[in-house]
């Protein structure tokens, strides 16, 4: 049977694919150049048959985060379905709520993990400072992306911003982590690897005053050539919780020698295939030994 492949992406509204290379299309055309028949479809979208498909690859699911009760009720319903999807339910279901952080750092690895703020639950401002030393905090989403509803807070002005925060939470779970000084002063490193294999790197710096590096709000981005120690860290994040996986992006910022990751993205990770030369022939590569 040949190959119908679904690049599985999301209703565009803008809000997280500005000033971004198209990389659904540049995917559609990898998977065509392999003679793989292929149509970019939203995960979201009712009309969609996904047992048409033999197989699917999420790339750019950009908003599950806003609907995350329908998003977990998707892959339930691809998973009864039976057909191979990459990267695989089970990784995508773990990886889709920052809670895999804080498992990380229970395993010893170094990792900006922070603290849990339970929905409903009473903050315990002193319990906070005992958990995280640090003169300023970043309080996310448990479930988030794109630096939505992410507030940084200097532990001098928590009264200030105390209200604010237990309205929050109301809403949904947090998480509260320490602001890493670094990632404004030098950036944060992302390490692309496709099936376990590294293949380029960059470095997001954020607009002057700012502290989220994502492009949208004015970051930089540079390629860089990781040294061998930060590499064997990043690749030593993708060994241990990245198995088997198309492509994994591990972000991190290196704090007195030591890389610390940040986020390991394992669902919709922006792959800057327009940056480096090497980018796009290594993903089509990968593609060629997953699917042929």
């Amino acid at each position: 049977m040949s190959q119908y492949a679904a690049i599985v992406s999301y209703f565009s509204t803008g809000a997280y694919d500005a000033n971004t290379v198209d990389e659904d299309q540049i995917l559609s055309d990898l998977l065509t150049e392999l003679g793989v028949k292929n149509k970019i479809v939203a995960w979201s979208d009712p009309s969609v048959n996904w047992s048409e498909f033999s197989c699917l690859l999420i790339k750019s699911v950009w908003d599950y985060f806003d609907y995350y009760p329908e998003f977990l009720l998707w892959i339930e319903k691809v998973r009864k379905l039976g057909i191979p999807v990459w990267n695989d339910l089970d990784l995508i279901r773990w990886n889709s709520t920052k809670s895999y952080l804080l498992e990380i750092a229970e395993r010893g690895y170094p990792v900006i993990a922070g603290m849990l703020l339970e929905k409903g639950k009473k903050i315990d401002f002193q319990e906070i400072q005992s958990k995280i030393s640090a003169d300023t905090l970043v309080i996310k989403p448990l479930v988030s992306g794109g630096a939505k509803n992410t507030l940084k807070i200097p532990v001098s002005q928590w009264a200030d911003f105390e209200g604010k925060v237990e309205m929050m939470i109301q809403e949904e779970d947090y998480l509260v982590q320490p602001f890493i000084s670094e990632v404004a002063e030098v950036g944060e490193y992302s390490l692309l690897f496709f099936n376990g294999v590294f293949s380029h790197a960059v470095l997001k710096t954020p607009a002057q005053s700012d502290f989220r590096v994502q492009h949208y709000f004015g970051g930089t981005i540079k390629t860089i050539e990781p040294d061998k120690q930060l590499l064997e860290s990043a690749k030593s994040f993708v060994r241990e919780f990245a198995q088997n996986t198309l492509y994994a992006r591990v972000d991190g910022v290196l704090i007195n020698g030591e890389f610390n990751l940040m986020e390991l993205e394992l669902i919709e990770p922006y792959l800057f295939l327009g940056l480096v030369d090497q980018a796009i022939p290594n993903y089509k590569q990968a593609l060629k030994e997953r699917l042929l």
